[in-house]
């Protein structure tokens, strides 16, 4: 059946959330001092992110189709795939969503920032930076993940394979991600959603957490540019050669 507007919107708010708490969470259990999980490693974090992804996917996805990403809503619009008059209000709702999800990431953790010294690891519980300090190289990799990101969605979703199961697409997402942190993630620490990125970093400027140091606003256009870009490149290549 199909959802009314506010559902939908509700419904973005909600699993744009949901990816934060999961996804973030995963991470500020691996970084931060004093958790049961700290120092576990990167396969956690990317195991982390692929079920942030997966679990509003398959809760929301027969709903407002689970954009949760400002880069995957303008990719499918610039594409006639969605609605133009509902994109600002998609993205608000996924900008909103990511601003509860990380308030509450920090509610949840905040023993443990304060016990936690290393600036670099409490900015990674927010947002990402690139490890060789290189804005180009950033540039590159968040590009080039975001691409196979939303071209994987858009073939995974609207796949022959998957018509009579959209469940097994949504649950397919997931293992998008995770396989995608895991091979070439490690040099950002991939964000593949400006929005995921963009309002944690607002949080960690003006919260006053103890040893948070710079939020890096220098390198802060990266993860907003370069998704957007490689969402609007890659699902304009999967229509033009398959739809």
């Amino acid at each position: 059946m199909p959802y009314d507007l506010t559902t939908r919107i509700i419904s973005e708010i909600i699993g744009t959330a949901l990816l934060i708490i999961i996804g973030n969470g995963a991470v500020a259990n691996v970084e931060l001092k004093g958790t049961k999980g700290h120092n576990s490693g990167w396969i956690v974090i990317a195991f982390g992110y692929g079920f942030a992804v997966m679990m509003p996917a398959l809760i929301f996805g027969g709903i407002s189709g689970n954009h949760i990403n400002p880069a995957f809503t303008i990719g499918l619009a610039f594409n006639d795939m969605f609605p133009w008059s509902e994109v600002l209000l998609y993205i608000g709702a996924q900008l909103l969503g990511a601003l509860i999800g990380q308030l509450i990431v920090v509610a949840a953790f905040k023993p443990y920032y304060d016990k936690t010294k290393e600036a670099e690891r409490i900015l990674a519980t927010f947002s990402t930076n690139n490890n060789a300090n290189s804005k180009l190289n950033g540039f590159i990799n968040e590009f080039i993940e975001s691409f196979i990101l939303f071209f994987g969605a858009v073939g995974i979703t609207r796949a022959p394979f998957f018509a009579d199961n959209s469940g097994t697409a949504h649950l397919a997402l997931g293992f998008l991600v995770c396989a995608l942190v895991l091979c070439i993630g490690g040099s950002t620490g991939p964000a593949l959603n400006p929005a995921r990125d963009l309002m944690p970093r607002i949080l960690h400027s003006v919260l006053r957490l103890q040893n948070k140091g710079s939020s890096h606003w220098d390198y802060a256009w990266v993860p907003v540019v370069a998704p957007l870009l490689a969402g609007v490149v890659a699902i304009s290549l999967y229509h033009f050669l398959y739809l």
